[in-house]
C-alpha cells in the first residue's frame, strides 16, 4: 500500500455565511432570499480538509480570533484529522469570514480577511518544522503576500517542493514565481499570469484548472490535457480548493503529474454534486470509485 503524504498547508480560515436565492442582486438592489447557512471554510482550510479526505497527513498554519467562530473552525479541522498546532489565536483580532450568495449555480464571494491578516511570517517561522517535515507544501493567497514569500523561502532551504494556488489572483513577487514547484490558475487567473509572467520557464509551471474541461499542463513546451467530467452542478463553491487538495495529497506520495491531476479532476467533478465548500468534498476512496466507473 502507498504511504500516505505529509502535506503542510498555510493559509486561510474563514466562517462562510451562505445564502442562496433564485436572483442575484444588482447593485442598489434588495433580493429576498431562500436559505442561510454557516460553513467552515477559507481556501486554506478547504484544500486542508480536500487534502485530509484524500489521505494525506495534514499540517495547518493558520490564525483565528478568539471567537465562536474560531472555536469551531478549529474543531471542524480536527474533527477532520487535520493537525492544528501550527494554528494560533489572535485575540485582538476577528475571525475571518466569507459572505456567499448562491444563485442558479453561480456564486458571488466577499472575504473580511480578520485573523488572516495576522498570518505573519513570524507566525509562520515559529512553525517552520512542520514545513521542513512535510511532502509538499500548498499556498493560497488569502494571507499576507510576505508570508507566501516566507514559505517559499522555508521550503526551499528542506528542499520540499511547493504548490501555488494564485487566488484570489495578485501579482506575483519573482522570487515566488522561480521558487514554487507548480502553479494553479484557474483560466482567468491564467490570462492575469501570463501577462505579468510571461516567462516560459514560469509557464513550465501552470497546472491550469478548466472546469468540467478538466485541466492542462506543461510538459516539454507542449500543453496536455487531462480530461474533466460533466456533472449535475449543485454548488461550485470550494472545487478549486478540492482539486488543489486531491492535488497535493496526490503528489506528495509521488504520483506522476497526469495521474495526479485526473485525480484531483474527480474530486473535484465530484465537490460540485453537493452544497458547501468542504460539505461535498470526497474521500479518496469515493473518488477511487468515480474513476474506475468513469474510465
Amino acid at each position: 500500500m502507498m504511504a500516505e503524504s505529509n502535506v503542510c498547508i498555510v493559509g486561510s480560515m474563514n466562517m462562510d455565511l451562505v445564502v442562496t436565492t433564485e436572483t442575484m442582486p444588482q447593485q442598489g438592489e434588495t433580493v429576498m432570499g431562500k436559505d442561510f447557512s454557516k460553513n467552515p471554510g477559507g481556501k486554506g482550510a478547504n484544500q486542508a480538509v480536500a487534502a485530509s479526505r484524500m489521505g494525506a497527513n495534514v499540517h495547518f498554519i493558520g490564525a483565528v480570533g478568539d471567537d465562536t467562530f474560531g472555536q469551531t473552525l478549529l474543531d471542524n479541522l480536527t474533527n477532520e484529522g487535520i493537525q492544528t498546532g501550527g494554528v494560533e489565536i489572535i485575540p485582538e483580532a476577528a475571525t475571518g469570514t466569507a459572505t456567499i450568495i448562491l444563485s442558479n449555480q453561480d456564486n458571488r464571494i466577499i472575504v473580511a480577511p480578520g485573523a488572516n491578516n495576522g498570518v505573519t511570517p513570524e507566525l509562520v517561522e515559529r512553525h517552520r518544522r512542520l514545513i521542513a517535515g512535510s511532502d509538499v507544501v500548498l499556498l493560497q493567497l488569502e494571507v499576507p503576500m510576505e508570508t507566501v514569500v516566507f514559505s517559499v523561502e522555508e521550503a526551499a532551504k528542506s528542499g520540499v517542493p511547493v504548490i501555488l494556488n494564485p487566488a484570489p489572483y495578485q501579482r506575483l513577487p519573482d522570487s515566488v514565481l522561480q521558487g514554487v514547484r507548480w502553479l494553479t490558475p484557474n483560466e482567468l487567473e491564467a490570462t492575469e499570469l501570463a501577462n505579468d509572467a510571461p516567462d516560459e520557464t514560469v509557464r513550465e509551471k501552470w497546472i491550469v484548472t478548466r472546469g468540467a474541461h478538466g485541466a492542462t499542463f506543461m510538459e516539454n513546451g507542449q500543453e496536455k490535457p487531462v480530461d474533466g467530467y460533466t456533472m449535475k452542478v449543485n454548488d461550485t463553491t470550494g472545487a478549486g480548493d478540492t482539486f488543489n487538495g486531491a492535488l497535493a495529497s496526490a503528489l506528495g506520495v509521488d504520483a506522476s503529474i497526469d495521474r495526479a491531476i485526473q485525480m484531483a479532476n474527480a474530486a473535484a467533478a465530484l465537490s460540485v454534486t453537493k452544497t458547501g465548500a468542504q460539505h461535498g468534498m470526497p474521500t479518496k476512496r469515493q473518488t477511487e470509485i468515480f474513476l474506475q466507473e468513469n474510465h
